[in-house]
């Protein structure tokens, strides 16, 4: 089993910054692509970023230029950094990763999300 822990939402002020980590813990053999994605109010869930294993990362429009996804493999933790932050950045962040377990299964893991509000 893998456990995904977020950390590092809060409360902030617009064009404030946040960062945001999702750490792996548990049967991790590797960890393959993670996304970051957030759900708004009354909102669908929408993908922000993501990276692969390799390095190679992809973004919403909508963050481009002021979100940046990063990751450090030797922690098994994958960070969003988020400045010049808006209002409709609010919602509740969850990171998702592909997870090769110990057991050489590939699995899907969410982790329980952590909410960012960002005030005008």
């Amino acid at each position: 089993q893998v456990r995904l822990v977020e950390s590092g939402g809060g409360l902030v002020q617009a064009g404030g910054s946040l960062r945001l980590s999702c750490a792996a813990s548990g049967r991790v053999n590797s960890i393959l692509i993670v996304g970051w994605y957030r759900q708004a109010p009354g909102k669908q869930r929408e993908l922000v970023a993501s990276i692969t294993s390799g390095g190679n990362t992809n973004y919403a429009d909508s963050v481009k230029g002021r979100f940046t996804i990063s990751r450090d493999n030797a922690k098994n933790t994958v960070y969003l950094q988020m400045i010049s932050l808006k209002p409709e950045d609010t919602g509740v962040y969850y990171c998702s990763a592909n997870v090769i377990e110990s057991g050489s299964n590939l699995r899907n893991y969410w982790g329980q999300g952590t909410q960012v509000t960002v005030s005008s």
